[in-house]
Protein backbone atom coordinates (compact mmCIF):
# COMPACT_ATOMS: atom_id res chain seq x y z
CA UNK A 1 0.00 0.00 0.00
CA UNK A 2 0.87 3.73 -0.89
CA UNK A 3 1.85 5.75 1.56
CA UNK A 4 -0.95 7.29 3.40
CA UNK A 5 -2.77 10.41 2.13
CA UNK A 6 -4.64 11.02 5.51
CA UNK A 7 -3.15 9.47 9.03
CA UNK A 8 -5.65 8.37 11.47
CA UNK A 9 -4.93 9.45 14.91
CA UNK A 10 -7.15 7.08 17.16
CA UNK A 11 -8.01 9.31 20.82
CA UNK A 12 -9.78 6.39 22.18
CA UNK A 13 -7.35 5.71 25.01
CA UNK A 14 -7.81 9.76 25.95
CA UNK A 15 -10.23 11.38 24.90
CA UNK A 16 -12.87 8.30 24.05
CA UNK A 17 -12.15 7.69 28.11
CA UNK A 18 -14.18 10.87 28.99
CA UNK A 19 -17.19 9.35 27.87
CA UNK A 20 -19.84 8.53 29.90
CA UNK A 21 -19.50 4.71 31.06
CA UNK A 22 -16.14 4.02 29.49
CA UNK A 23 -13.23 3.25 31.37
CA UNK A 24 -9.87 1.01 30.82
CA UNK A 25 -7.51 -0.37 33.31
CA UNK A 26 -3.69 -0.26 32.24
CA UNK A 27 -4.00 -3.50 30.51
CA UNK A 28 -7.12 -3.17 28.62
CA UNK A 29 -5.18 0.34 27.19
CA UNK A 30 -2.51 -1.69 26.39
CA UNK A 31 -4.58 -4.79 24.52
CA UNK A 32 -6.08 -2.18 22.73
CA UNK A 33 -2.95 -0.19 21.55
CA UNK A 34 -1.78 -3.37 20.55
CA UNK A 35 -4.44 -4.25 18.02
CA UNK A 36 -4.92 -0.50 16.93
CA UNK A 37 -1.41 -0.90 16.19
CA UNK A 38 -1.77 -4.33 14.43
CA UNK A 39 -4.93 -2.41 12.43
CA UNK A 40 -2.49 0.21 10.64
CA UNK A 41 -3.18 3.07 12.81
CA UNK A 42 -1.18 5.62 12.64
CA UNK A 43 -1.06 7.64 16.07
CA UNK A 44 -2.26 6.07 19.18
CA UNK A 45 -2.90 8.83 21.62
CA UNK A 46 -2.29 6.77 25.18
CA UNK A 47 -3.48 9.31 27.98
CA UNK A 48 -2.67 12.61 29.69
CA UNK A 49 0.38 11.86 31.89
CA UNK A 50 -0.10 14.85 33.94
CA UNK A 51 -3.53 13.90 34.87
CA UNK A 52 -3.42 11.33 36.12
CA UNK A 53 -0.94 7.77 37.37
CA UNK A 54 -2.79 4.96 35.40
CA UNK A 55 -1.97 6.76 31.93
CA UNK A 56 1.69 7.57 33.70
CA UNK A 57 1.85 3.59 34.21
CA UNK A 58 0.18 3.39 30.38
CA UNK A 59 3.05 5.30 29.00
CA UNK A 60 5.65 3.05 31.01
CA UNK A 61 4.38 0.13 29.59
CA UNK A 62 4.04 1.93 26.29
CA UNK A 63 8.00 2.21 26.17
CA UNK A 64 8.53 -1.08 26.64
CA UNK A 65 6.85 -2.59 23.31
CA UNK A 66 7.86 -2.48 20.04
CA UNK A 67 5.12 -0.78 17.83
CA UNK A 68 5.25 -2.02 14.22
CA UNK A 69 2.69 0.79 12.86
CA UNK A 70 2.09 3.30 15.44
CA UNK A 71 3.64 6.35 16.71
CA UNK A 72 2.68 6.67 20.65
CA UNK A 73 1.68 10.13 22.08
CA UNK A 74 1.15 11.67 24.67
CA UNK A 75 -1.57 14.75 25.63
CA UNK A 76 -1.13 17.96 27.23
CA UNK A 77 -1.97 21.40 27.11
CA UNK A 78 0.25 24.37 27.05
CA UNK A 79 2.31 25.73 29.77
CA UNK A 80 0.30 27.61 32.11
CA UNK A 81 0.27 31.72 32.32
CA UNK A 82 3.00 33.75 33.14
CA UNK A 83 5.55 30.61 33.94
CA UNK A 84 8.28 29.26 32.35
CA UNK A 85 7.77 26.62 30.23
CA UNK A 86 10.54 24.52 32.28
CA UNK A 87 9.00 25.10 35.48
CA UNK A 88 5.40 23.82 34.64
CA UNK A 89 4.78 20.41 36.44
CA UNK A 90 2.78 19.32 33.90
CA UNK A 91 4.70 19.76 31.02
CA UNK A 92 7.60 18.04 32.76
CA UNK A 93 5.14 15.10 33.45
CA UNK A 94 4.52 15.05 29.73
CA UNK A 95 8.36 14.93 28.51
CA UNK A 96 8.86 12.54 31.10
CA UNK A 97 6.35 9.81 28.86
CA UNK A 98 8.75 9.52 26.36
CA UNK A 99 6.66 9.37 23.46
CA UNK A 100 7.71 9.95 19.67
CA UNK A 101 4.99 12.58 19.55
CA UNK A 102 3.39 15.07 22.31
CA UNK A 103 -0.06 16.47 21.19
CA UNK A 104 -0.81 19.77 22.84
CA UNK A 105 -3.61 21.78 23.61
CA UNK A 106 -4.35 25.35 23.46
CA UNK A 107 -6.89 28.56 23.12
CA UNK A 108 -8.06 29.29 20.15
CA UNK A 109 -11.02 31.52 20.90
CA UNK A 110 -10.91 34.74 22.20
CA UNK A 111 -13.70 34.25 24.70
CA UNK A 112 -11.80 31.60 26.76
CA UNK A 113 -8.21 33.23 26.24
CA UNK A 114 -10.17 36.09 28.27
CA UNK A 115 -13.09 34.53 30.36
CA UNK A 116 -11.70 31.57 30.91
CA UNK A 117 -7.53 31.77 31.36
CA UNK A 118 -7.88 34.86 31.88
CA UNK A 119 -4.83 35.99 30.05
CA UNK A 120 -4.02 38.32 27.50
CA UNK A 121 -4.34 37.63 23.77
CA UNK A 122 -0.82 37.90 23.32
CA UNK A 123 0.22 36.03 26.39
CA UNK A 124 -2.21 33.14 25.41
CA UNK A 125 -0.01 32.94 22.24
CA UNK A 126 3.05 33.01 24.08
CA UNK A 127 2.49 30.25 25.77
CA UNK A 128 1.17 28.27 22.69
CA UNK A 129 4.41 29.19 21.20
CA UNK A 130 6.89 28.67 24.19
CA UNK A 131 5.56 24.71 24.88
CA UNK A 132 5.52 23.62 21.04
CA UNK A 133 9.30 25.08 20.94
CA UNK A 134 10.23 23.11 23.97
CA UNK A 135 9.12 19.97 22.85
CA UNK A 136 10.64 20.38 19.68
CA UNK A 137 13.83 21.41 20.88
CA UNK A 138 13.45 18.16 22.72
CA UNK A 139 12.96 16.16 19.56
CA UNK A 140 9.12 15.34 20.00
CA UNK A 141 6.88 15.58 17.03
CA UNK A 142 4.11 17.66 17.84
CA UNK A 143 0.83 18.16 17.01
CA UNK A 144 -1.14 21.58 17.93
CA UNK A 145 -4.68 20.74 18.64
CA UNK A 146 -6.57 24.34 18.48
CA UNK A 147 -9.36 23.64 20.75
CA UNK A 148 -12.50 25.53 19.82
CA UNK A 149 -11.08 26.46 16.94
CA UNK A 150 -14.82 26.97 14.53
CA UNK A 151 -16.05 28.65 16.89
CA UNK A 152 -13.24 30.48 17.89
CA UNK A 153 -12.62 31.53 13.68
CA UNK A 154 -16.41 32.47 13.48
CA UNK A 155 -15.74 34.91 16.57
CA UNK A 156 -12.18 36.33 15.40
CA UNK A 157 -10.82 35.09 12.10
CA UNK A 158 -8.22 36.74 12.35
CA UNK A 159 -6.78 35.90 16.35
CA UNK A 160 -7.55 32.38 15.94
CA UNK A 161 -5.38 31.87 12.71
CA UNK A 162 -3.12 34.02 15.02
CA UNK A 163 -2.90 31.19 17.65
CA UNK A 164 -2.07 28.12 14.59
CA UNK A 165 0.36 31.22 13.54
CA UNK A 166 2.10 31.61 17.17
CA UNK A 167 2.34 27.38 17.01
CA UNK A 168 4.06 26.97 13.71
CA UNK A 169 6.77 30.04 14.66
CA UNK A 170 7.05 27.51 17.39
CA UNK A 171 8.06 24.34 15.52
CA UNK A 172 4.48 22.60 14.98
CA UNK A 173 4.32 19.28 12.74
CA UNK A 174 0.87 19.87 12.38
CA UNK A 175 -1.90 22.63 14.06
CA UNK A 176 -5.02 20.55 14.22
CA UNK A 177 -8.69 21.97 14.24
CA UNK A 178 -10.49 21.21 16.61
CA UNK A 179 -14.36 21.51 16.94
CA UNK A 180 -14.66 20.86 20.46
CA UNK A 181 -18.41 21.74 21.28
CA UNK A 182 -19.34 19.78 18.28
CA UNK A 183 -21.64 22.53 16.28
CA UNK A 184 -20.37 23.44 13.39
CA UNK A 185 -21.91 22.03 10.03
CA UNK A 186 -19.78 20.12 7.33
CA UNK A 187 -19.93 23.21 4.78
CA UNK A 188 -18.42 25.39 7.30
CA UNK A 189 -16.02 23.21 8.14
CA UNK A 190 -14.51 23.04 4.40
CA UNK A 191 -14.91 26.58 3.74
CA UNK A 192 -13.05 27.58 6.83
CA UNK A 193 -10.62 24.24 6.80
CA UNK A 194 -9.79 25.27 3.19
CA UNK A 195 -8.88 29.35 4.30
CA UNK A 196 -6.79 28.30 7.31
CA UNK A 197 -4.98 26.21 5.05
CA UNK A 198 -4.26 28.93 2.41
CA UNK A 199 -3.38 31.24 4.91
CA UNK A 200 -0.77 29.02 6.78
CA UNK A 201 0.98 27.59 3.85
CA UNK A 202 0.85 24.24 4.97
CA UNK A 203 -1.72 21.34 5.93
CA UNK A 204 -3.59 20.49 9.16
CA UNK A 205 -5.55 17.95 10.89
CA UNK A 206 -9.53 18.13 12.15
CA UNK A 207 -10.51 16.71 15.36
CA UNK A 208 -14.60 16.72 15.26
CA UNK A 209 -17.05 15.67 18.20
CA UNK A 210 -20.74 14.31 17.59
CA UNK A 211 -23.09 17.01 19.24
CA UNK A 212 -25.02 17.30 15.75
CA UNK A 213 -24.51 14.06 14.93
CA UNK A 214 -22.07 14.95 12.07
CA UNK A 215 -18.91 14.43 13.13
CA UNK A 216 -18.13 11.72 10.30
CA UNK A 217 -19.34 14.46 7.95
CA UNK A 218 -17.26 17.12 9.08
CA UNK A 219 -14.01 15.46 8.94
CA UNK A 220 -14.72 14.26 5.86
CA UNK A 221 -15.14 17.72 5.07
CA UNK A 222 -12.28 18.44 5.87
CA UNK A 223 -10.53 16.04 4.63
CA UNK A 224 -11.86 17.23 1.22
CA UNK A 225 -10.17 20.71 2.12
CA UNK A 226 -6.83 19.40 2.33
CA UNK A 227 -6.77 18.08 6.22
CA UNK A 228 -4.20 15.25 6.30
CA UNK A 229 -4.78 13.88 9.58
CA UNK A 230 -8.16 12.79 11.12
CA UNK A 231 -8.69 12.48 14.82
CA UNK A 232 -11.15 9.96 16.36
CA UNK A 233 -12.55 6.93 18.34
CA UNK A 234 -13.01 3.63 17.85
CA UNK A 235 -16.90 3.20 18.01
CA UNK A 236 -17.02 6.80 18.56
CA UNK A 237 -16.91 7.09 22.17
CA UNK A 238 -16.18 10.40 23.86
CA UNK A 239 -17.78 12.79 26.00
CA UNK A 240 -21.41 14.18 25.46
CA UNK A 241 -22.25 12.09 22.82
CA UNK A 242 -19.32 11.34 21.22
CA UNK A 243 -16.46 11.98 18.69
CA UNK A 244 -15.87 11.30 15.07
CA UNK A 245 -16.38 7.62 14.74
CA UNK A 246 -12.94 5.85 13.12
CA UNK A 247 -14.92 3.05 12.06
CA UNK A 248 -17.29 4.65 10.01
CA UNK A 249 -14.49 7.10 8.60
CA UNK A 250 -12.11 4.73 7.45
CA UNK A 251 -14.75 3.04 5.12
CA UNK A 252 -15.74 5.99 4.31
CA UNK A 253 -12.29 7.69 3.13
CA UNK A 254 -10.74 3.87 1.80
CA UNK A 255 -13.80 2.63 0.06
CA UNK A 256 -15.90 5.45 -1.10
CA UNK A 257 -13.37 8.55 -1.40
CA UNK A 258 -10.60 5.74 -3.00
CA UNK A 259 -7.95 7.16 -0.10
CA UNK A 260 -6.02 4.02 1.38
CA UNK A 261 -5.81 4.58 4.97
CA UNK A 262 -5.48 0.94 6.81
CA UNK A 263 -4.05 -2.75 5.07
CA UNK A 264 -7.15 -4.70 5.37
CA UNK A 265 -10.27 -2.84 6.38
CA UNK A 266 -12.04 -6.84 6.62
CA UNK A 267 -10.87 -7.13 10.44
CA UNK A 268 -13.07 -3.57 11.20
CA UNK A 269 -15.67 -5.49 12.76
CA UNK A 270 -13.37 -7.64 14.72
CA UNK A 271 -11.97 -4.33 15.88
CA UNK A 272 -14.76 -2.73 16.87
CA UNK A 273 -16.33 -5.85 18.36
CA UNK A 274 -12.86 -6.09 20.67
CA UNK A 275 -12.71 -2.90 22.12
CA UNK A 276 -16.91 -2.45 22.96
CA UNK A 277 -16.24 -6.19 25.06
CA UNK A 278 -12.91 -4.24 26.83
CA UNK A 279 -15.14 -1.20 27.54
CA UNK A 280 -18.25 -3.54 28.74
CA UNK A 281 -19.78 -1.65 26.29
CA UNK A 282 -23.48 -3.19 24.13
CA UNK A 283 -22.40 -3.10 20.73
CA UNK A 284 -24.54 -0.65 18.79
CA UNK A 285 -26.53 -3.35 16.16
CA UNK A 286 -26.98 0.03 13.55
CA UNK A 287 -23.70 1.03 13.82
CA UNK A 288 -22.63 1.60 9.82
CA UNK A 289 -20.55 -0.70 7.94
CA UNK A 290 -20.25 -3.22 11.17
CA UNK A 291 -23.51 -3.11 12.87
CA UNK A 292 -25.22 -6.74 13.08
CA UNK A 293 -28.15 -4.68 11.23
CA UNK A 294 -25.87 -3.40 8.56
CA UNK A 295 -26.71 -5.64 5.98
CA UNK A 296 -29.88 -7.09 7.07
CA UNK A 297 -32.86 -7.47 4.93
CA UNK A 298 -36.28 -7.72 6.16
CA UNK A 299 -38.81 -6.87 3.55
CA UNK A 300 -39.82 -9.56 1.47
CA UNK A 301 -38.94 -7.77 -1.73
CA UNK A 302 -35.40 -6.57 -0.79
CA UNK A 303 -34.84 -10.26 0.19
CA UNK A 304 -35.53 -11.78 -3.39
CA UNK A 305 -33.75 -8.71 -5.00
CA UNK A 306 -30.68 -9.34 -2.65
CA UNK A 307 -30.96 -13.08 -3.52
CA UNK A 308 -30.37 -12.57 -7.27
CA UNK A 309 -28.02 -9.24 -6.90
CA UNK A 310 -26.33 -8.52 -3.83
CA UNK A 311 -25.45 -4.60 -4.77
CA UNK A 312 -29.15 -3.88 -5.23
CA UNK A 313 -29.75 -3.56 -1.62
CA UNK A 314 -26.40 -3.04 -0.20
CA UNK A 315 -24.10 -0.45 -0.90
CA UNK A 316 -20.36 -2.30 -0.30
CA UNK A 317 -20.06 -6.02 -0.03
CA UNK A 318 -20.21 -6.74 3.72
CA UNK A 319 -17.30 -8.85 3.98
CA UNK A 320 -15.03 -5.93 2.65
CA UNK A 321 -15.45 -4.66 6.21
CA UNK A 322 -15.63 -7.85 8.04
CA UNK A 323 -19.59 -7.90 8.59
CA UNK A 324 -22.06 -10.55 6.69
CA UNK A 325 -25.56 -10.36 4.84
CA UNK A 326 -27.82 -11.03 7.85
CA UNK A 327 -31.66 -12.47 6.13
CA UNK A 328 -34.32 -11.52 8.65
CA UNK A 329 -37.80 -13.76 9.01
CA UNK A 330 -40.48 -12.08 10.43
CA UNK A 331 -44.21 -11.06 9.34
CA UNK A 332 -42.87 -9.16 6.86
CA UNK A 333 -40.89 -12.03 5.12
CA UNK A 334 -41.97 -13.95 1.86
CA UNK A 335 -40.27 -17.41 0.47
CA UNK A 336 -37.01 -15.58 -0.41
CA UNK A 337 -36.41 -14.92 3.55
CA UNK A 338 -37.02 -18.78 4.35
CA UNK A 339 -34.68 -19.58 1.84
CA UNK A 340 -31.97 -18.05 2.24
CA UNK A 341 -31.98 -18.23 5.82
CA UNK A 342 -32.61 -21.92 5.52
CA UNK A 343 -29.26 -21.91 3.48
CA UNK A 344 -27.37 -20.13 5.78
CA UNK A 345 -28.98 -22.92 8.30
CA UNK A 346 -27.40 -25.67 6.75
CA UNK A 347 -30.54 -26.42 5.12
CA UNK A 348 -31.87 -27.22 1.51
CA UNK A 349 -35.32 -25.88 0.28
CA UNK A 350 -36.88 -25.60 -2.72
CA UNK A 351 -38.43 -22.00 -3.70
CA UNK A 352 -42.78 -22.60 -3.80
CA UNK A 353 -42.38 -26.17 -1.55
CA UNK A 354 -45.17 -27.05 0.36
CA UNK A 355 -42.49 -27.15 3.13
CA UNK A 356 -41.28 -23.22 2.66
CA UNK A 357 -45.15 -22.34 2.57
CA UNK A 358 -45.60 -24.40 6.02
CA UNK A 359 -42.63 -22.96 7.94
CA UNK A 360 -43.70 -19.27 6.56
CA UNK A 361 -47.12 -19.74 7.92
CA UNK A 362 -45.84 -20.88 10.99
CA UNK A 363 -43.19 -18.29 11.67
CA UNK A 364 -46.41 -16.08 10.95
CA UNK A 365 -48.69 -17.38 13.11
CA UNK A 366 -45.79 -17.47 16.16
CA UNK A 367 -45.50 -13.98 15.69
CA UNK A 368 -48.62 -13.33 16.14
CA UNK A 369 -48.09 -14.63 19.53
CA UNK A 370 -45.44 -12.27 20.32
CA UNK A 371 -42.39 -13.99 18.74
CA UNK A 372 -39.50 -12.69 17.08
CA UNK A 373 -37.27 -14.81 15.58
CA UNK A 374 -34.27 -11.73 14.10
CA UNK A 375 -32.42 -12.70 16.99
CA UNK A 376 -33.05 -16.05 17.79
CA UNK A 377 -31.69 -17.89 15.28
CA UNK A 378 -31.51 -21.09 17.02
CA UNK A 379 -35.03 -20.87 17.96
CA UNK A 380 -35.42 -20.37 14.08
CA UNK A 381 -33.32 -23.11 13.10
CA UNK A 382 -35.16 -25.77 15.61
CA UNK A 383 -38.72 -23.84 14.18
CA UNK A 384 -37.84 -25.54 10.76
CA UNK A 385 -36.09 -28.33 11.51
CA UNK A 386 -39.89 -29.34 13.54
CA UNK A 387 -41.82 -28.28 10.13
CA UNK A 388 -39.44 -30.56 7.91
CA UNK A 389 -40.03 -33.46 11.08
CA UNK A 390 -36.40 -33.85 11.09
CA UNK A 391 -36.42 -32.67 14.53
CA UNK A 392 -35.34 -35.81 16.96
CA UNK A 393 -35.71 -34.15 20.62
CA UNK A 394 -32.96 -34.91 23.42
CA UNK A 395 -35.35 -34.87 25.73
CA UNK A 396 -39.01 -35.11 26.90
CA UNK A 397 -40.37 -33.37 29.86
CA UNK A 398 -42.70 -34.52 31.87
CA UNK A 399 -42.40 -32.17 34.72
CA UNK A 400 -40.49 -28.64 36.31
CA UNK A 401 -41.40 -26.98 39.40
CA UNK A 402 -40.10 -23.72 40.85
CA UNK A 403 -40.57 -22.64 44.49
CA UNK A 404 -39.20 -19.18 46.31
CA UNK A 405 -38.98 -18.70 49.87
CA UNK A 406 -37.93 -15.24 51.76
CA UNK A 407 -38.25 -15.59 55.53
CA UNK A 408 -40.00 -12.11 56.34
CA UNK A 409 -37.16 -11.47 58.96
CA UNK A 410 -34.41 -13.01 56.86
CA UNK A 411 -32.03 -11.33 55.10
CA UNK A 412 -32.50 -10.64 51.61
CA UNK A 413 -29.27 -12.44 51.05
CA UNK A 414 -30.88 -15.74 52.63
CA UNK A 415 -33.52 -16.13 49.73
CA UNK A 416 -34.15 -19.32 47.95
CA UNK A 417 -34.57 -20.43 44.68
CA UNK A 418 -35.01 -24.10 44.10
CA UNK A 419 -36.10 -25.98 40.69
CA UNK A 420 -37.41 -29.83 40.52
CA UNK A 421 -37.13 -31.22 37.04
CA UNK A 422 -38.54 -34.65 36.02
CA UNK A 423 -37.55 -35.25 32.09
CA UNK A 424 -37.41 -38.85 30.09
CA UNK A 425 -33.89 -39.10 28.62
CA UNK A 426 -33.40 -41.99 26.38
CA UNK A 427 -35.85 -43.90 27.75
CA UNK A 428 -35.32 -43.49 31.57
CA UNK A 429 -37.05 -41.15 33.83
CA UNK A 430 -34.71 -38.54 35.18
CA UNK A 431 -35.30 -36.18 38.27
CA UNK A 432 -32.63 -33.32 39.71
CA UNK A 433 -32.98 -30.91 41.73
CA UNK A 434 -31.10 -27.96 42.08
CA UNK A 435 -31.05 -23.84 43.46
CA UNK A 436 -30.13 -21.08 41.71
CA UNK A 437 -30.13 -17.22 42.37
CA UNK A 438 -33.88 -16.94 40.70
CA UNK A 439 -36.09 -19.05 38.93
CA UNK A 440 -34.80 -18.89 35.75
CA UNK A 441 -31.13 -19.72 37.36
CA UNK A 442 -32.30 -22.62 38.93
CA UNK A 443 -34.11 -24.16 36.22
CA UNK A 444 -31.13 -23.82 34.06
CA UNK A 445 -29.36 -25.57 37.10
CA UNK A 446 -31.71 -28.45 37.56
CA UNK A 447 -32.11 -29.00 33.88
CA UNK A 448 -28.16 -29.17 33.33
CA UNK A 449 -27.85 -31.33 36.14
CA UNK A 450 -30.13 -33.67 34.39
CA UNK A 451 -28.75 -33.59 30.55
CA UNK A 452 -25.08 -33.75 32.12
CA UNK A 453 -24.90 -37.54 32.25
CA UNK A 454 -25.72 -37.91 28.88
CA UNK A 455 -24.37 -35.14 27.42
CA UNK A 456 -20.88 -33.33 29.40
CA UNK A 457 -20.68 -31.32 26.21
CA UNK A 458 -23.18 -29.27 27.80
CA UNK A 459 -20.83 -27.42 30.16
CA UNK A 460 -19.68 -25.37 27.42
CA UNK A 461 -22.69 -24.05 26.73
CA UNK A 462 -22.52 -20.57 29.00
CA UNK A 463 -25.98 -17.90 29.17
CA UNK A 464 -24.51 -14.55 28.02
CA UNK A 465 -27.88 -11.92 28.14
CA UNK A 466 -31.25 -12.78 28.77
CA UNK A 467 -34.07 -9.95 28.24
CA UNK A 468 -37.36 -10.02 29.17
CA UNK A 469 -39.88 -7.53 27.53
CA UNK A 470 -43.87 -7.46 27.91
CA UNK A 471 -45.91 -7.23 24.82
CA UNK A 472 -49.00 -5.99 25.77
CA UNK A 473 -48.74 -4.26 28.64
CA UNK A 474 -52.03 -3.02 28.80
CA UNK A 475 -52.96 -6.06 30.89
CA UNK A 476 -50.80 -5.66 34.10
CA UNK A 477 -49.28 -8.87 35.51
CA UNK A 478 -51.51 -10.65 33.02
CA UNK A 479 -49.41 -9.77 29.93
CA UNK A 480 -47.70 -12.14 28.05
CA UNK A 481 -44.09 -12.11 27.76
CA UNK A 482 -41.08 -12.81 25.77
CA UNK A 483 -37.77 -13.54 26.83
CA UNK A 484 -34.63 -13.83 24.63
CA UNK A 485 -31.76 -15.37 25.67
CA UNK A 486 -28.14 -14.94 23.87
CA UNK A 487 -26.02 -18.42 24.61
CA UNK A 488 -22.49 -18.74 23.59
CA UNK A 489 -19.69 -21.55 24.00
CA UNK A 490 -16.68 -18.95 23.61
CA UNK A 491 -16.66 -19.40 19.74
CA UNK A 492 -20.05 -18.56 18.64
CA UNK A 493 -23.39 -16.73 19.71
CA UNK A 494 -26.72 -18.05 19.14
CA UNK A 495 -30.20 -16.20 20.41
CA UNK A 496 -33.48 -18.34 21.33
CA UNK A 497 -36.41 -16.78 22.29
CA UNK A 498 -39.77 -17.94 24.66
CA UNK A 499 -43.30 -16.32 24.57
CA UNK A 500 -45.82 -17.20 26.95
CA UNK A 501 -48.22 -15.55 29.21
CA UNK A 502 -45.87 -16.56 32.55
CA UNK A 503 -42.43 -15.32 32.64
CA UNK A 504 -40.55 -18.47 33.67
CA UNK A 505 -42.47 -20.70 31.24
CA UNK A 506 -41.22 -18.40 28.43
CA UNK A 507 -37.73 -18.30 29.93
CA UNK A 508 -38.11 -22.39 30.10
CA UNK A 509 -38.93 -22.37 26.52
CA UNK A 510 -35.87 -19.91 25.34
CA UNK A 511 -33.63 -22.04 27.36
CA UNK A 512 -34.92 -25.91 26.48
CA UNK A 513 -34.24 -24.45 22.43
CA UNK A 514 -30.67 -22.61 23.61
CA UNK A 515 -29.35 -25.98 25.01
CA UNK A 516 -30.98 -28.33 22.12
CA UNK A 517 -29.83 -25.97 19.48
CA UNK A 518 -26.06 -26.23 20.44
CA UNK A 519 -26.28 -29.88 21.73
CA UNK A 520 -28.16 -30.88 18.47
CA UNK A 521 -25.91 -29.19 16.36
CA UNK A 522 -22.51 -31.39 17.62
CA UNK A 523 -24.17 -34.38 16.90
Amino acid sequence: MNKPQVALYDTTLRDGTQGTGIAFSVLDKIRVAEKLDAFGVHYIEGGWPGSNPKDVEFFAEARKRTWKNAKIAAFGSTRRANLKVEEDPQVRALLDAGTPVVTLVGKSWILHVREVLCVTPEENRAMIRDTVAYFKAAGREVCYDAEHFFDGYKDDPEYAVSTLLAAVEGGADLPVLCDTNGGTMPDEVERITRDVIARLGKPVGIHTHNDCGVAVANALAAVRAGAVQVQGTINGYGERVGNCNLTSLMPNLQIKLGIPVVPDLTRLRELSLFVDELANCQHDIRAPYIGATAFAHKGGIHVNAVQKLARSYEHIRPEEVGNAQNILVSELSGQSNILLKAESLGLKLEKGSPQVTEILQEIKRREALGYEFEAADGSLNLLIQKVLQHHQPLFELLEYHCTFRRSGTALPTCDTCEATVKLLINGERVYSVDEGDGPVNALDAALRKSLRPYYPQIDAIQLSDYKVRILDSKQGTAARTRVLIVSTDGKTDWGTVGVSGNVIEASWLALVDAIEFKLLSLQ
